[in-house]
């Protein structure tokens, strides 16, 4: 396609049958399917267990240690009825605090809170201080609340709403633990970085055997990430901030790896983000630290870190498949989905995966 085609939205739409949406996690994680994407052959079939032997001794894999947040909270209105908040981040700190008492959140029923309106949850209470222009509110919690007791013992994981329907509830254990990679960490995220859920402790192991580096960030992924693109064109679409830290030990590891030659093997557009969003803003230099990335990646851009990606399949007319099919090629894309399409892949959240490496 031309790259005035490739600027618009629609180059970015298929269609996918409903019941190739994944509504449950593979039996085990590392059972999920993996396409192989390596032109110009075709895209072949493996298992996430076969994941290590794509890697080469020398490769830096980078995780993405983010911990999804029980933030979805029910509570009740004063007149009565059901209210839902789900709690973003918060408004006046730089990343994720129990402490914080204003929070942006997304509310449900948006007619019936606007500014002034409170919701009560057990053993708390949060009022709407602010209405913001694209939906989202601010909650200030009282003060003494506990907020960090409250979503352990009150609070659900907001599972995508396409997993969730009468025979796949979002309030099972079973599931809301399956939607949290085996090496989360840092609480912080709305959302799973979700091509590192088929992860295993054997996988890593097995991984670190073939004498690969394996190392760690965190981005806290926010619910922006995952809107579908409105407009027409991509620069019309205005990504969402999201907060970033790369230990020093990380950026070490990386450093080396870059100035020797050896990949850089991104688990997840989460760690393309933060890795490509620091290098952009350090001019090059990838720094430790901690600050947010906007990044919005789209054909053209000129990657300077990551080598390779494991990725899941992703929403219609989503950033994130804009961002793999920058990274790998828009063509092969495109036609790793329709070949996943017609193998019966599994997608989104709790499907399948995809491995591929940046074009040249």
């Amino acid at each position: 396609m031309t790259p005035a085609a490739l600027a618009g939205v629609d180059a970015y739409d298929y269609a996918l049958p409903d019941e190739l949406i994944a509504r449950e996690p593979a039996a085990r994680r590392e059972l999920a399917r993996l396409l192989v994407v390596d032109p110009p052959g075709p895209p072949r079939d493996e298992t996430f267990a076969a994941f290590p032997s794509l890697l080469r001794a020398g490769d830096v894999l980078v995780l993405n240690e983010t911990k999804v947040v029980p933030a979805r909270l029910v509570g009740t209105l004063p007149g009565g009825g059901r209210a839902e908040a789900l709690l973003l981040r918060p408004r006046d700190r730089d990343g994720f605090d129990y402490a914080a008492r204003e929070w942006f959140a997304l509310v449900r029923p948006g007619k019936r809170l606007r500014a002034g309106a409170t919701i009560a949850f057990p053993d708390a209470r949060a009022e709407v201080v602010d209405v913001l222009d694209d939906g989202p509110r601010v909650l200030r919690f009282d003060d003494d609340v506990d907020l960090e007791a409250l979503l352990r013992t009150c609070g659900e994981i907001p599972l995508p709403p396409y997993v969730v329907d009468a025979t796949h509830p979002a309030g099972e254990p079973e599931r809301a633990a399956r939607y949290q990679t085996v090496f989360a960490r840092v609480p912080g995220s709305v959302a799973a970085p979700t091509a590192s859920l088929h992860f295993t402790p054997e996988i890593l192991t097995a991984a670190a055997a073939r004498g690969v580096e394996i190392v760690r960030l965190t981005l806290d992924v926010g619910i922006g990430t995952f809107r579908p693109m409105t407009g027409s064109r991509l620069d019309e679409h205005v990504m969402h901030a999201e907060r970033y830290t790369i230990p020093p030990e990380t950026a070490d590891a990386l450093q080396r790896a870059r100035s020797e030659r050896r990949r850089v093997v991104a688990a997840g557009t989460t760690v393309v983000r933060a890795l490509e969003g620091a290098a952009l803003a350090g001019g090059g230099a990838l720094r430790a630290g901690s600050a947010e990335t906007a990044l919005f990646i789209t054909p053209g851009f000129r990657f300077a870190v990551v080598d390779a990606l494991l990725t899941n399949f992703h929403l219609p007319r989503s950033t994130l498949l804009a961002l793999v099919c920058a990274f790998a090629g828009y063509a092969p894309i495109r036609a790793a989905y329709a070949a996943a399409i017609e193998r019966r892949y599994r997608f989104f959240s709790f499907g399948d995966a995809m491995f591929c490496e940046r074009a040249v």
